[in-house]
């Protein structure tokens, strides 16, 4: 009994993006948002086990200003930041709409143990 070589087999990755600061949805919702002024985000937070630190994921579409202020009030400034154990951060800017999402796994004052955010400013 004979077998065939088995072929290795490849994945494409996905790069580009995803959530809310990919292109498709800065094109579309976030300059949709834009023109009207607003910007929505949405956060879920759950605290780590044993530890006094959270995970966090949080992402926000629509007006440049407003962006970064409708994520959780818990990580306002750390977007991009590297003061976390895991900050996985991800801004896309075009003209006047922008998109962030984060990942967020570290110290977060103020945080609760589970938390759900959805704010539109």
């Amino acid at each position: 009994m004979s077998q065939e070589p088995s072929r290795p087999r490849r994945y494409r990755g996905r790069r580009g993006g995803c959530g809310c600061a990919s292109v498709i949805v800065v094109l579309t919702a976030g300059l949709l948002l834009s023109l009207l002024n607003l910007a929505i985000g949405i956060g879920a937070s759950v605290r780590v086990p044993f530890t006094d630190a959270n995970l966090t994921v949080a992402g926000s579409v629509g007006k440049k200003d407003r962006a970064a202020d409708v994520m959780p009030g818990y990580v306002h400034g750390r977007l991009g930041s590297n003061q976390d154990f895991i900050n996985h951060s991800n801004l896309l800017t075009i003209w006047v709409a922008e998109g962030a999402t984060l990942v967020l796994v570290g110290h977060q004052p103020g945080a609760p143990v589970v938390d759900l955010h959805i704010e539109a400013r």
